[in-house]
């Protein structure tokens, strides 16, 4: 399996098997070319990875991820799922395995239900139905109870959004989840609760893996078992260790 240093495992770690595998994936900018996002990033998710991604804006964090999420295109390079290449074929079988939270989620007219709902009318969730169980079950860890789906989504406060949105992903049980600093806006008590629900779903499915991109230093210590730090393009190590990873987002934060 390709690696490179920022992949390897403590030995303290008790890994499962690779589920998403990106091997050499590069990205340039569509308007010019010449300017590279992504340099050659070669990296394994595997089962029970909780990946804090640090390093200063502009690093390619949010590159990264999009492309993990198939978001984007790579200009080069390629993804596996469970040891099968990425292609046209089976892009929508990936897509529905992988979901993926912005900072700023985008919220629709209409009720929060009609904003839960609104996935089970694409077609790659056509076999699926909306559980309002479900959706009850992740209200009540969020503190909430089944009134808040009756609440008109352009009142929503912006941790609620985000907690919105991420019930929103979480009700179609995803086996990898990609978060671009999702709390990153939100005040400590959104914040805590965003990461209690991560945690619950993770802990809830033992085969699953996420990718948490932050700036905060006790976040990225709280929620990751591995630590991939970035840098102009370039994932260029794994930091171990509480003061380690404080030490590469504080140099972040100021570069």
């Amino acid at each position: 399996m390709p690696s490179i240093s920022a992949d390897l495992p403590h030995p303290s770690q008790q890994r499962g098997s690779v589920v998403i595998e990106a091997t050499h994936l590069r990205r340039t900018a569509p308007s010019l070319p010449s300017q590279v996002l992504l340099h050659d990033a070669s990296i394994a998710l595997c089962a029970g990875d909780r990946v804090a991604v640090v390093g200063p804006s502009g690093a390619g964090k949010s590159v990264l991820l999009r492309l993990l999420a198939s978001l984007d295109a790579p200009s080069s390079g390629s993804l596996t799922w469970r040891g099968q290449a990425v292609t046209r074929r089976n892009i929508l079988a990936y897509r529905r395995a992988i979901a993926y939270l912005a900072q700023r989620p985008a919220m629709f007219d209409g009720s929060v239900e009609d904003n839960l709902r609104l996935p089970y009318t694409l077609a790659i969730y056509r076999d699926s139905r909306y559980d309002r169980a479900t959706v009850e079950t992740l209200l009540k860890a969020s503190g909430r109870d089944a009134h808040f789906l009756d609440k008109s989504a352009d009142q929503l406060s912006g941790g609620e959004a985000q907690i919105t949105a991420l019930i929103r992903v979480l009700q179609l049980r995803p086996a990898v989840l990609l978060l671009d600093e999702p709390t990153a806006a939100l005040d400590p008590d959104s914040a805590a609760t965003v990461e209690a629900m991560v945690d619950s779903w993770f802990q809830a499915s033992p085969a699953a893996a996420l990718a948490w991109i932050s700036h905060n230093p006790s976040q990225a210590q709280r929620i990751g078992n591995r630590t991939l730090y970035m840098e102009a393009g370039r994932v260029q190590e794994q930091e171990r260790g509480q003061e380690r990873v404080r030490k590469r987002v504080e140099e972040g934060k100021h570069e």
